[in-house]
């Protein structure tokens, strides 16, 4: 189901920048030049976030089949360490976003409210589970780790598809260098 789920984003997130792509000259995007080191910081955030969406999803499982508090502790904490990373690296992408393109300032804005949403829901799962060691699973507890869940993998959806919406840019500037096609839009 995981898989299907990925495919149907993919795909569609795929539709949408060919729709785009139809509909707006390459100029139309791109008024600004990429920066590198903050192409490197988007995919080490990419990497982060990879990390920090799946190991939420595992979370969710630990509601099912463990309800010992400290396995629960220990996955917050490994999530929190995810979260206190990637507001680091957001930090560092703030400081250098207006040095890249528009399209890397707006992903970096819209980065942040769902890193500092994580950071909250992840200290309030924290939270919760100190002050319920003897049944740590509720239903508030519950939706704590499946808004987590929810909200990683939609910070790691922003980031992975701004990256390959930054290939395809690239890989269509070579095409039309190539055949000789100027990116400007035509009167």
């Amino acid at each position: 189901m995981r898989i299907v789920h990925t495919h149907n984003i993919l795909f569609a997130i795929g539709i949408l920048m060919v729709l785009l792509l139809l509909r707006l000259p390459l100029a139309a995007y791109v008024t600004r030049p990429e920066s590198q080191p903050l192409t490197q910081l988007l995919s080490d955030a990419s990497d982060e976030a990879l990390e920090l969406a799946d190991d939420a999803y595992e979370t969710k499982a630990l509601i099912l089949n463990d309800e010992n508090w400290v396995t629960h502790v220990l996955m917050l904490a490994r999530i929190k360490g995810h979260v206190d990373n990637m507001a680091l690296i957001i930090e560092k992408l703030s400081k250098a976003q207006k040095s890249g393109s528009e399209l890397q300032e707006q992903a970096v804005e819209q980065m942040l409210p769902l890193v500092k949403e994580l950071s909250a829901n992840t200290d309030a799962a924290i939270n919760y589970l100190n002050q319920n060691k003897t049944r740590p699973i509720s239903e508030t507890y519950t939706q704590y780790l499946q808004k987590n869940a929810e909200t990683a993998r939609q910070l790691s959806s922003i980031i992975s598809s701004l990256l390959e919406y930054q290939k395809s840019m690239v890989e269509i500037e070579k095409l039309r260098d190539k055949l000789g096609v100027s990116g400007a839009p035509t009167p």
